[in-house]
């Protein structure tokens, strides 16, 4: 069910990662961002909409990872937008012949049967520095950093106080860093991100992020400081001590150790 944590702001969490969609109500419609994962939660999701007199006006995904990039016919036509790079990546992905049935290899095989993968990543991708998603609403400002996934986004909503992180600032999720090659530096990009939505911080009263709980303005610093730590721990070799990582980990979300290790293994295998 939809659940308001902002004036004319909802969300509706999916069951098995704990994505976060966001509903943001406008005169005409509805902009939705990063609209659910299986059939049952998208339906449920146009429903609600529908309850309220709300259709959608507007998509937007956040970053390119799978579970940001679905939709559902229910949604309607409505224009779905992504950054250039966030739009260019999933066509890519899109082009392969066999793209359904990669995409399928990748789902949690909890959701692999419910989750419906036609409509995977149709975006358009606004143009390069676009500062705003184009809709008849609340400015959506477009916050693009390279933290994370290529082409990943967070919304500001100024006008309701309200910052859609994408997939960092989480409570449960460890920051999980874009794929590392022998020229990039996924660990300074992610800090650029954290860097960018520290800037605008002091105007947020409500953080919505990719997974996990909202929280508002007391914590959203302390979040951002939990995961520059993090950052800088892998980034000195070591398996972070962090609440979101081993025994302390959320019930569920065990496997947040994997990633960490995974990382610091990673980046001893290229300094090596």
């Amino acid at each position: 069910m939809l659940r308001q944590v902002a004036e004319g702001v909802l969300i509706h969490r999916s069951e098995l990662l704990e994505n976060n969609a966001v509903v943001v109500q406008g005169p005409t419609g509805a902009l939705l961002i990063d609209p659910g994962l299986t059939e049952a939660e998208m339906t449920c999701l146009a429903d609600d909409l529908r309850r309220l007199g709300q259709h959608v006006e507007a998509g937007f995904a956040t970053h390119p990872d799978w579970d940001h990039v679905l939709w559902h016919p229910e949604y309607g036509d409505a224009p779905r937008y992504g950054t250039d790079r966030c739009a260019a990546h999933v066509r890519e992905v899109r082009a392969a012949p066999d793209w359904k049935a990669r995409v399928a290899e990748g789902l949690p095989p909890e959701i692999a049967q419910e989750t419906p993968l036609d409509l995977y990543g149709l975006l358009t991708g606004l143009p390069a520095g676009a500062a705003q998603i184009p809709w008849n609403g609340p400015r959506a400002q477009i916050i693009e950093h390279p933290a994370h996934a290529p082409g990943h986004a967070a919304v500001l909503i100024a006008e309701r106080g309200v910052l859609v992180a994408g997939d960092m600032l989480s409570d449960v999720l460890v920051p999980n860093f874009d794929e590392l090659n022998d020229t990039n530096d996924p660990l300074g990009e992610y800090l650029t991100g954290l860097r960018l939505l520290e800037d605008v911080a002091s105007d947020v009263a409500v953080m919505v992020p990719g997974h996990g709980s909202v929280c508002g303005a007391d914590e959203i610093r302390a979040r951002i400081e939990q995961d520059r730590a993090y950052v800088l721990t892998v980034r000195a070799g070591r398996v972070p001590s962090d609440p979101r990582v081993g025994p302390t980990a959320k019930p569920g979300w065990e496997w947040t150790t994997d990633i960490s290790v995974a990382h610091v293994q990673r980046l001893a295998e290229r300094a090596g």
